[in-house]
């Protein structure tokens, strides 16, 4: 048999195991199922990810960048007068209102790496990411403050249905960051 030199495959078997989580949950999720969902022989799908938890990593990694690259784009114009709270609250905005089954698979992804340890440092580069940005315009103990808040917040929207309320969103973080000391 001659092998087909497939530069997307990896790629194609990350975008399926995500879609596989979105439908079945991570219970759902195989080398197995992947592969199927994939329409990739199943020894690509061990070729390049040895475990589960490795395509899990992927396909956790790939669901932070989202949001990762949402907020590096607003956080990029932030200047010393930004109103932070105003900002984040419209970013949480923005991210719930586009495709609320992403958010939810981020979150089940975030969910399952209380029992599969590989997930935890991948779950902890979102929020270690988020506190670099915040940084520069709150001290560090404020900027972890705040990405618990909007974990917080998101986590209320998905579980309880209810639309984000950005106003609330704002004030709340106003409040905390009104709170932190002086940056500099």
């Amino acid at each position: 048999m001659v092998r087909r030199y497939d530069p997307e495959r990896r790629q194609r078997i990350i975008d399926a195991a995500i879609r596989v989580v979105e439908a079945r949950g991570i219970s759902g999720l195989s080398h197995r199922t992947a592969a199927a969902e994939a329409d990739v022989p199943l020894g690509s799908t061990t070729y390049h990810f040895r475990t589960l938890d490795e395509l899990l990593v992927a396909a956790l990694r790939q669901c932070n960048e989202s949001f990762g690259t949402l907020m590096a784009t607003r956080a990029a114009g932030w200047g010393a007068g930004t109103d932070l709270a105003a900002e984040l609250a419209t970013v949480l905005g923005r991210w719930l209102a586009g495709d609320r089954t992403g958010v939810e698979l981020e979150y089940e992804l975030y969910v399952g790496a209380l029992r599969r340890p590989a997930l935890r440092p991948v779950a902890a580069e979102w929020s270690d990411g988020v506190v670099e940005l915040l940084t520069p315009h709150t001290d560090r103990l404020t900027a972890r403050a705040v990405v618990a808040l909007m974990d917080g917040i998101c986590l209320q929207v998905l579980l309880t249905d209810t639309p984000y309320d950005e106003a609330y969103a704002r004030e709340a973080l106003g409040r905390l960051l009104a709170a932190a000391p002086p940056v500099g």
